[in-house]
């Protein structure tokens, strides 16, 4: 699960690591108020006005501007709130701000020049153990800075037994050309980072970019933490920072049903148990000619109530032109499963995409027959090659 920058920032600074402070703002008259108050906290003179949505590269987008006096943080925070930012990550369709951080200057005058540097946390599942990866060239595309100058990218993996060891906080600050105080600053930050990606069961924390000031404080400018979900259930407190607004409205709903849907680009919808078998009927559409156009498991106990709700949220997609359900009954029965998908097809009616449907397993030849016996246009498989034929022969 993402969360927004703010909500990051306020999970680093439990764990004591130096945050670029800010306040948040829903309309323009709250970014004013929020500048002053940040003034009243920080001494700050300029402020930064940063959209929040779960996506990178707002910055290139136009979702991040540099205020330098109060008129000018109205004017800017009237234009990113409501608008449609676009970015790499957001795709052509892009995501509408409702909300902005106001954040305190941090590139101010001093006795060092400031220096960016990028950060995370993440598990390298080759090896089972979670590494830092960490680079002297912060501030910039990490993907860019990987391809043309790998040498400038660090990785510090962690042994689970345990844990990150001091020599290697330190370590990570002398590869990153450090001295003195900032060393110092710097191990702290490292050694913080790791507790709070631990401590909050996080897939992936970014920090990018990581700022040596020019006082010779480290702190984190921006954040990008991802959640993993299956453990949240630890965590209520991290739950309720769940955004829905920036999840795919169709995803959300498949969830109030159970279903482990993720929407992709393709013309065939899928409709399986199991994600083994819902990976093999995926290879089999692309085999047969076709693009998968989700990836969707009903579960275990899949009931027809539940079937006929796969059945609407695949049905969305307008790019779906045909369906393919492909259901091994082991746990679930496979007469359920048909008798949703006729009671689907005749609840929502106008069903204008032929629907191909391969039952096998507990009930099967009860299940066929429910199907042939229905008068509906749909297509029976036994076999998952006959099943992708069949796909084949109603795309051409």
């Amino acid at each position: 699960m993402n969360i927004h920058e703010y909500q990051a920032k306020e999970v680093l600074k439990k764990y004591g690591v130096k945050i670029q402070e800010g306040i948040l703002a829903h309309t323009p008259d709250e970014a004013v108020e929020a500048a002053k108050k940040l003034s009243e906290q920080t001494g700050t003179s300029w402020w930064v006005i940063k959209a929040q949505v779960h996506a990178g590269g707002r910055g290139k987008g136009g979702g991040i501007k540099l205020a330098k006096n109060l008129d000018e943080v109205r004017d800017l925070a009237s234009k990113i709130i409501g608008m449609n930012l676009v970015t790499k990550q957001t795709g052509a369709e892009g995501k509408k701000v409702h909300m902005v951080l106001v954040s305190q200057d941090v590139f101010y005058p001093g006795p060092s020049e400031p220096k960016e540097f990028y950060m995370s946390v993440l598990l390298n599942r080759s090896t089972g153990r979670n590494i830092i990866m960490y680079s002297t060239e912060g501030g910039m595309d990490i993907e860019e800075v990987a391809e043309k100058t790998p040498h400038l990218i660090f990785k510090e993996e962690i042994d689970p037994k345990v844990g990150l060891m001091p020599f290697q906080a330190r370590k990570i600050a002398f590869n990153l050309g450090l001295s003195g105080e900032a060393y110092k600053e710097m191990v702290a930050f490292v050694t913080n980072l790791y507790k709070a990606y631990e401590d909050t069961d996080s897939s992936m924390f970014e920090i990018n970019p990581v700022l040596k000031t020019s006082d010779n404080k480290i702190i984190a400018v921006d954040a990008k933490v991802n959640l993993d979900e299956n453990a949240l259930y630890r965590h209520p407190d991290l739950y309720a920072y769940r955004d829905i607004r920036e999840e795919d409205p169709t995803e959300v709903e498949a969830g109030k049903y159970n279903l482990n849907y993720v929407k992709l680009d393709g013309n065939v919808g899928c409709m399986v148990n199991g994600a083994g078998l819902a990976m093999a009927t995926m290879d089999m559409i692309k085999l047969s000619g076709g693009e998968p156009a989700n990836f969707l498991d009903v579960g275990g106990t899949a009931d027809s109530k539940r079937v006929e709700e796969a059945f609407r949220i695949i049905l969305k997609d307008e790019n779906v032109k045909a369906i393919l359900v492909n259901i091994f009954g082991g746990i679930v029965r496979c007469d359920r499963v048909a008798q949703g998908i006729v009671d689907a097809y005749k609840n929502i009616g106008n069903i204008h995409v032929p629907i191909i449907v391969r039952l096998q397993g507990t009930n099967a030849e009860i299940a066929k027959k429910l199907i042939d016996e229905s008068g509906l246009q749909v297509h029976s498989a036994i076999e998952l090659q006959e099943a992708a034929e069949k796909v084949k022969a109603v795309l051409a």
